[in-house]
């Protein structure tokens, strides 16, 4: 799953490729310009509904997929257990 900073990166990006303003959105969506600066940046923690309602504005849609599970190339683990001392 997405973070929420990646999530609001996707949603800037589809607001400016839409050549939208976030006063646009807010316009469209009904949602207040803060709140949706807060979700571009990565910090909403409000309501699902006022999170669709950008969505929707910027014609993307929420879609729920199976969590995948990201294990560490052996590089990554040599990292992980190196001695702070070497």
């Amino acid at each position: 799953m997405a973070s929420r900073k990646e999530i609001g990166e996707k949603i800037r990006s589809a607001r400016k490729e839409l050549g939208y303003t976030q006063k646009t959105v807010s316009a469209k969506s009904g949602v207040n310009k803060t709140t949706i600066s807060e979700i571009e940046n990565g910090h909403f923690t409000g309501s699902f509904d006022l999170f669709e309602k950008v969505l929707n504005s910027v014609k993307l849609q929420f879609e729920v997929v199976p969590k995948e599970h990201k294990f560490p190339s052996w590089h990554e683990i040599e990292s992980l257990f190196k001695e702070d001392d070497e």
